[in-house]
């Protein structure tokens, strides 16, 4: 099959399409014909080799947890699902293999997409909506009437944590860049910091800090965090408590729980998918690099199917 391939550790420009093997379909598997597929953070790391001791990979890989697609085959103990069905879900990381024309996957890991939801939209939402959910939720322990600090509101995470801390009944205080201000307050943020010329530390009494930054960003919102508040990080693996402040890392594994609630909220009408940019699959070296700068709005896409065009509209889908 044709796929995005990495043969060796290395940034995104060391990313090939060319053909490769598929493996044979187990009793528990499905084999889906891949739509669209989203880029994340995780996918650079791995590519770079720093991800080696907690998802080990082999040569060569094919980038690429988040994915839509199509079944084709299912094996003899498969139930939830069937040939013909529209699914998306989240791949192991070691495993990757969503930059591909098609992926083997254990059949419970996948969802069917509900009518209206487009296979873009689906390949958005694994790692997004579950990490922010993860964040938020299981990490963070946000309730209703608190206030949450999310930085980087418009990115992937950052615009689905703002979603889902707002629909929680939560206040929420985002940073964003001036371009993006509008944007986050139409996700649902009460207060939007322009971080380039605000200092957000000017607020108080915070409950939960999401980090989606790490370094200077993560240091300084210490500051902001009430007596008994903590901070949900992202980035920050070694983060310890403070005192009387929490400080957990948000390791996400799996995609799985979290599937069957991103579909609750999109057919609620409660969840928009932001997306930066689509990119053919012969251009997932330029996907790549897309999300390498840090400054995407919303999902990096690629699309899988013969007919995909690059776009680059920063639009809602």
């Amino acid at each position: 099959m044709k796929a995005a391939l990495l043969k060796a550790f290395g940034g995104a420009g060391l990313i090939t399409v060319g053909e490769i093997g598929s493996r044979d379909l187990g009793p528990s598997d499905a084999f889906v014909r891949v739509e669209a597929a989203g880029a994340n953070p995780l996918d650079l790391k791995i590519i770079a080799g720093y991800m080696q001791q907690v998802f080990p990979v082999e040569f060569p890989y094919v980038p690429g947890t988040d994915f839509s697609g199509v079944v084709d085959a299912v094996g003899a103990e498969v139930t939830n699902v069937r040939p013909g069905d529209r699914v998306f879900g989240r791949t192991a990381p070691s495993a990757g293999g969503a930059f591909g024309r098609n992926v083997m996957i254990e059949a419970s890991d996948l969802c069917v997409l509900p009518a209206g939801m487009g296979f873009e939209q689906a390949a958005a939402l694994p790692t997004a909506f579950g990490t922010a959910r993860q964040g938020l939720f299981d990490v963070g322990h946000l309730q209703r009437g608190q206030r949450v600090l999310i930085h980087a509101a418009a990115g992937g995470v950052g615009s689905m944590a703002v979603q889902q801390a707002h629909h929680a009944g939560a206040h929420v205080i985002a940073t964003a860049s001036a371009g993006n201000i509008e944007l986050a307050k139409s996700l649902g943020a009460d207060e939007v910091i322009d971080y380039r010329t605000e200092d957000f530390t000017q607020v108080r009494d915070i409950d939960l800090v999401l980090d989606t930054i790490g370094g200077e960003t993560l240091e300084k919102s210490w500051s902001v965090l009430r007596p008994g508040g903590r901070i949900a990080s992202l980035v920050e693996f070694g983060i310890k408590p403070r005192g009387e402040q929490a400080g957990e890392f948000v390791f996400f594994a799996s995609a799985t729980p979290y599937l069957p609630e991103a579909v609750r909220q999109f057919q609620a009408g409660h969840l928009q998918v932001i997306t930066d940019s689509i990119f053919p699959l012969d251009e997932a070296r330029s996907a790549l690099e897309k999300l390498a700068t840090g400054h995407a709005r919303g999902k990096v896409l690629v699309r899988l199917s013969n007919d995909a065009n690059p776009t680059n509209d920063h639009q809602a889908i």
